[in-house]
């Protein structure tokens, strides 16, 4: 969404819209099973600040006005400082999981 690379779904992190009328906000979601429709952006912050910048998620989500990026944005960075790479980067497994 961000930086609009194409890359295979499993490097990207799928993102869904949280909330109500007023107040929507952005929840990574790196296993992929939130309810919801979802967008894809790269667990980069660059990425991030690149679709804030030119305000991708609202169109991509189909919710109006701004959404508060402040949880995703938390995720990001933790994740990319205590991994030393992009979180979801092969790091998911559908071995295992219910059908």
């Amino acid at each position: 969404m961000g930086c609009r690379r194409r890359a295979p779904v499993h490097e990207l992190l799928r993102v869904v819209v949280v909330g109500g009328e007023h107040v929507s906000r952005l929840r990574p979601d790196p296993i992929r099973g939130l309810p919801g429709r979802g967008a894809h952006l790269h667990p980069d912050p660059a990425c991030l600040e690149l679709a804030q910048r030119r305000r991708a998620f609202g169109r991509a989500l189909r919710v109006p006005g701004v959404v508060d990026t402040g949880e995703l944005a938390e995720y990001i960075s933790t994740s990319t400082a205590t991994s030393g790479h992009p979180a979801g980067r092969g790091s998911h497994s559908k071995v295992g999981r219910p059908t």
